[in-house]
This record gives structure tokens, sequence and C-alpha cells, in this order.
């Protein structure tokens, strides 16, 4: 069985949650405290309920409170912890807060050697570690099991705990002893400061992880990168490694590391008994130990398999199943004997276990030609050069175009027209250039060059201070118009089915569209005798247009393309306003109370809300019906709503309404729809060809409802017949 154990049974988590609301009610009066015994024992309240919250939003990714309740609950924690400085602990969530730059990583030697894996490539190299391991372990034992499960592509580390509280973590460095970074680790939330090893009678401990960025995450940095006039990290893996050595651990924090730890590599009782093999029998046992302690672990993907052939289905079938869709750069399966009171007759060699091999998946790498460079505006005005390549397969998919970011990355990797190139696809990542093959030159290659005029409007292109980029500052650009507009209906924003990037061009074009504002006055009639479109398509999207107008404030303000701002922002600034309008008397210094918002993001969000063209374009969106400010209203029932205060997933492709119109229709009912199943999810929504969510779904015996039973539960909730969005409202 290996269904990921949690820190937390149900009855806590619903305890949890309650005492949450409980301490948010009693803010002010927790801050009249005057007795020091008193204010321990509330603070240790608070930091079990910061370590519950941290738990549900960094390892589950499934928070149950907002942004803005949690840091309510951290900042009463540091208000008491400064109001009497002798109840902190070492422990405390507060501790995670980043503290001054460090100027050196003192070396320190790993409690067992970090040895590197044996690599293999095809399912031969599996059966002949097969037949290695027989033959080690002899007559002596019949049988035993392997584990295979995701290799992660990021930054080794090492942690140590002694007495359940974490003492050490250490970069890989040379296998044999590494850096110590532990001031960088603590402030990423998913290594706990403290865990309970004693239960299962562990005194000291070392436990091996990889330090990751999810791919969003890569791709929201490299975005701030390029905004801000940097070179672009070439992958997951080299954004990781340089974060981790950073001297100032408020970088690392900025940057949403994530520590997801795969091996016990050393654990003694406290007499200096070894329990590996003993008292923690085997590999998955150690996982399932690591889940139970609020570790982020990979349990979710680890297989026991009975034998090699086991091994090797399940390794093709995660590279061609699910590799892709991963949230994190994965380049392999990692197979251990499971058994690990084997690991000693196994033996190491001086480079790796015996034990363990690494099974490496099909290149996402491939070289091919450029031949030609074009230069795109985007709606910032940045002018971005594209290299056209011969087209060629990258990681099952066929690229024939590359972004050259700036004239600097062309510079430094001295790209001409007609190289030969190596090019990177990492899972979702974009393509890359990762460099030159410069033995492969004719002399027939042509240096790139760059502009001096805007390529769509013929405007003067300039190179503000600081910035790596050349910039058109014609507000009036075409290109940058039509950026807009394309950004503001795109799903991540207002989700406008059917105004996609060709018919926002082909609006563009014609003149029906000019501004963002133009998009709630579109003539539906012209549209419906345009070619290609008709009655149908015209009302499809008339009805999808009308939709977007009551979409959350999050999703507005992203939509509206401020500089720098991404999902995650736009979330922040929403869960701390009643109305977009409020965001029109802020300072500088009101963005950057909230977390994770530096000065650059903060100057642009006020530059733009300061902006009369801006504050203007947003008055006219409400009075041509969008929502700016929050509302709690929901659709008339004829019934109680089956989904009130319910928590509800969608799995699967739905016939009768798209994945949106029904998320929304929970909603106005009054139910909430997340995106990852827990065993606090109330129903599991089934379409066709449904997804992993199903799974879990029956692992945690959360009750499941197909599409036609989803439908009844919406006619029982008053809602029959055709689905359409009207004002609001469904019907």
């Amino acid at each position: 069985d290996m269904s990921k154990p949690a820190p937390y049974t149900p009855d806590q988590e619903a305890h949890l949650i309650e005492e949450t609301k409980k301490m948010l009610k009693q803010q002010d009066q927790i801050k009249q405290v005057s007795s020091i015994d008193e204010a321990r024992t509330i603070a240790g309240k608070l930091r079990q309920l910061i370590n519950y919250h941290d738990w549900r939003y960094y390892v589950l990714a499934d928070p149950v409170i907002s942004d803005y309740e949690y840091d309510q609950l951290f900042s009463l924690l540091k208000y008491l912890e400064k109001k009497f400085p002798a109840i902190v602990t070492p422990d405390s969530p507060t501790q995670r807060v980043p503290g001054a730059p460090v100027k050196e990583f003192p070396e320190v030697r790993h409690l067992q050697p970090m040895l590197s894996l044996d690599n293999s490539y095809k399912p031969e190299d599996l059966r002949e570690f097969d037949r290695r391991v027989r033959n080690l372990i002899g007559q002596s034992r019949t049988s035993w099991s392997y584990t295979a499960e995701p290799k992660l592509d990021g930054a080794g580390i090492a942690l140590v705990y002694e007495n359940d509280m974490l003492v050490r973590g250490a970069t890989r460095g040379d296998g044999e002893k590494g850096e110590d970074i532990t001031h960088n680790l603590k402030v990423i939330r998913t290594i706990p400061l403290r865990a309970e090893f004693s239960r299962f009678g562990i005194h000291t401990v070392e436990v091996r992880g990889e330090v990751v960025m999810s791919i969003q995450d890569f791709k929201r940095l490299n975005q701030e990168r390029m905004n801000q006039g940097q070179t672009p990290f070439a992958n997951p893996r080299n954004a990781v490694a340089g974060t981790i050595r950073l001297q100032d651990p408020a970088e690392v924090a900025r940057r949403r590391l994530v520590a997801i730890v795969y091996h016990i590599s050393y654990a003694v009782d406290e007499h200096g008994n070894n329990l590996l093999g003993k008292v923690i029998r085997s590999h998955a046992e150690s996982m399932r130990i690591l889940s139970q302690l609020g570790f982020k672990t990979l349990i979710d993907d680890l297989k026991v398999c009975n034998d090699i052939d086991e091994v090797i289905e399940y390794c093709r079938w995660w590279e061609d199943n699910k590799r892709d869709k991963y949230p994190y750069e994965v380049d392999g399966m990692v197979v251990k004997v499971n058994e690990l009171d084997l690991y000693d007759k196994l033996g190491i060699t001086s480079h790796h276990p015996r034990w363990a091999i690494a099974f490496k998946f099909r290149a996402h790498q491939a070289t091919t030609r450029i031949v030609n460079v074009i230069f795109q505006v985007g709606r910032t005005g940045i002018v971005t050069p594209v290299a056209k390549l011969e087209p060629v397969k990258v990681g099952g998919v066929t690229v024939s175009s590359v972004s050259l970011f700036n004239e600097d990355f062309i510079r430094q990797k001295d790209i001409r027209i007609n190289d030969l190139v190596l090019v990177e696809r990492a899972g979702e990542v974009i393509p890359y250039v990762v460099k030159v093959i410069k033995e492969a030159r004719t002399g027939n290659e042509k240096e790139i060059t760059f502009p001096d005029k805007c390529p769509s409007c013929g405007q003067p292109l300039v190179k503000l201070s600081g910035e790596a980029y050349w910039r058109c500052i014609n507000i009036d650009c075409p290109a940058q118009v039509i950026e807009r507009l394309i950004h503001f209906a795109s799903k991540k924003a207002m989700d406008i089915a059917g105004l996609g990037e060709a018919t926002i061009k082909q609006f563009y074009k014609i003149g029906l569209l000019k501004r963002i504002p133009d998009i709630y006055r579109l003539d539906f009639r012209k549209i419906a005798l345009l070619p290609g479109f008709g009655i149908k398509s015209a009302e499809n999207l008339r009805r999808a247009i009308e939709e977007s107008k009551y979409r959350p404030l999050n999703r507005l303000i992203y939509a509206l393309g401020i500089r720098y701002v991404g999902e995650v922002t736009a979330r922040l600034l929403a869960d701390r306003i009643n109305s977009i309008y409020d965001l029109f008397n802020w300072s500088v210094a009101d963005y950057m109370r909230i977390p994770d918002i530096g000065p650059v993001v903060a100057q642009s969000l006020y530059e733009f809300f300061q902006n009369d063209r801006n504050r203007e374009m947003i008055k006219e969106l409400e009075r041509l019906g969008v929502r700016v400010h929050k509302t709690t209203q929901q659709v008339p029932l004829l019934k109680d709503s089956p989904f009130k205060g319910k928590s509800v997933v969608f799995t699967g492709e739905l016939r009768s309404l798209t994945r949106g119109q029904a998320s929304k229709l929970v909603e106005l009912l009054g139910g909430e729809v997340k995106n990852s199943v827990s065993r606090n999810t109330d129903l599991v929504v089934v379409g066709e060809n449904p997804g992993s969510k199903l799974r879990k779904a029956q692992q945690f015996g959360v009750p499941i409802a197909d599409e036609n039973q989803f439908i009844r539960m919406l006619e029982q909730a008053g809602i029959k017949g055709v689905l359409f969005f009207d004002a609001g409202r469904a019907f």
C-alpha cells in the first residue's frame, strides 16, 4: 500500500481549521496579553497552526485559508515574539524569515557519502543491473522487490536532524563534503524546522533530497529577468543551482524553491545503533515515514515492483504519460532495491551504490541550423529576436523557432544566421539555445543586426538605463495593442473562448477591435457575416464575452497586462482589496507591505494605477459591465444547494458544458473549485478521459459523480435545461 500517510488525521485538520478561525477573530484580545506564560501558550498554538497551513500550501498545494489570513496569523506570532523575546523557539516559523546576507559557506562532511548513480538508457541496461544484483546476493535470498520513482533534475541536498530539530543543510559538493547552506534552506517551506523522528526511535538522521523549481515558477522567474533586462536561465536546474548558493536568503525565499526528499541515508537511535534495515526495513517504508512527518516526497509516484520487468514497464509508462505533464523537471527514473537490509551486502563502488541505478529518459536536446532571425514586438514594447530554425524534433515536439531574448544574449553566445546550434526543450519550458557548435562553421554565417526602428510602427527604439532590451515606447504601436488584447482574452486572464490570437488579429485588421474595452462593444451581427463565422459561432462568442464580465478580481488584475504582474501577484493584490479602485489610492510603500512584492514590481503597479489613461480604461470596463468589485452574489436556489460549502474537483472532459462554465456554476452555488484532490475534497466530478485525480479520489475515498449525476445535482439547485450566463447568473 503506497497511499500517502499524512501528518494529520481528518479530525485533527478540522480542529486546526476551527482554531485558525478563533485566532483570527481574537487578534485584538491576543495583542493585549500581558502574561509571558499566556503568550507562550498562544504562541505555541500559532506555531502549530502556521506549520499546518504551510503543509497544506507548500506540500499539498491545497490551502484552506487565504494568503491574507495566513499573513495575519504570521504577523500575530511575530508580534507576540517581539513583545516577549523569551518565548521564541528555534523551530518557530518566524525563524524562516530571511536573515542578513552571508559572505561564505563553510565546508561540512556528510554523515554518509552522497554518491552519484550509475546510468542506464535502455531496458537491457536495467536487466543487466538486475543480473548484477542477483549475482551479488547469491543463493542467500530468493526474492526481493524494487522501487521506481522519478529522478528530479535539481540540486542535491543533505539535511541533518538531531533530537527532531533541523541542525544542518548542505549541498552535495564533491560527495564527501558539501557547503553549509542551512540559512538558505530554512526559507524553503517544504523543509520542516522540526520533525518528530523520535516517534520512530530515531535520534540522528540524514535525509537526502533535491531542491527544485516548478516549471511554472521557472517561467515566471525568467520572464521577470527578461523584463528587468537580465539574461534568462537555461533550465530550472541551473536556476536552482544558482539560487541555493546566493548570499542573500531573502532572494532565495522570493524564488519559491521546493525541497523534495527521496532517501534516508543515515538513521541511528540515541545509543548510536543503526536503524536502517532493522527498524526501517524498506525504502518504501522510509518514504511513508517522511511523508507522515510532513516532508514533501515522491510517494505518489513511487511504485514497488516485484521484478525488473515490472520496473521497465513502469519507467516507460511514466516517460510516455507523465513526464511532460509533471510540475517539475524529471530526466529519468531511479530504481532501487527496496529491502534496506540488502544494501550492505550489495555494497558501493567509489562512484555509485550497487543497489540503485538511474534510468535516463530520451534526450530533450537536438542540433539544428538557424536559417533566419525576425524581430517581434511584445505587449510591453520589448523587441525580441526570434530565430527561425530548420524544423527539428526535440522531446517529441517539432521546434521551428526559438527566442534569442535580447541583443546581449546574441553577443554572449556569438549566435549567427546559418549557425548550427544545440537546442533544449525540457518539459513545457520554451526552447532554448544552449550553445553554438562553432566547430561546424563554414564561413557562410552572418552576424545578426538589431533594428533601430520598431518593426511594427517604425518609431525609433530606445534602451532604458540598466536594461538589455530595446523597446518601442509608442503606446499605439499596433503590435503592442494586439498583444495586450491577446493577453486580456487569454485562458489564464479573462478566458474568452473563441477570441484567440487569429480572431483578434482579424478583428483588429477590419477595425472591430482597437482597445481592450472594444471587446465588450463588438457588433455580433457584423461578426456573424464574416468569413468563417455564422450565427451560432457569433452567439457562442457573445456568451463567452458576457461570461468573462464576472471573472474574479485577480483574473481582471492579471488581464490588464501590468508589467511584472503575474498570476501570483494578482492573487496577492485581490486578497487585500474589495475593489480594483482601492489600488488607485495605494502608494509604492503600500504595495511593498505585501510579501513577495519588491520595489520594482511595486513601482510598476503604482505607475500603472496612477496613469490617467489606465484609470479611465478601468472605469470604462465597469460601465460596460465588467465586474471590478468583489461579490458574493449567488444563483437564487429553488432548494438548498448540494454544493454549498463543498470543495469540488473536476477531471476529464465534460460534454454538455465547458470546465470553466461548470466551475462557475459550482462557485455561484456556494461551492469552491479546487485544482487538486485531497482527503478534504468533498466531490470529484469525472468526465471523459479522466486523469490521475480520479485515482487519488478512489485512494482517499472521496465521493465521485459522473457528468449525468453532476447535471442532476445542478437541477436540484434549480438549474435546468440549457446552461448559459447572463448578468452573472446561470439559467
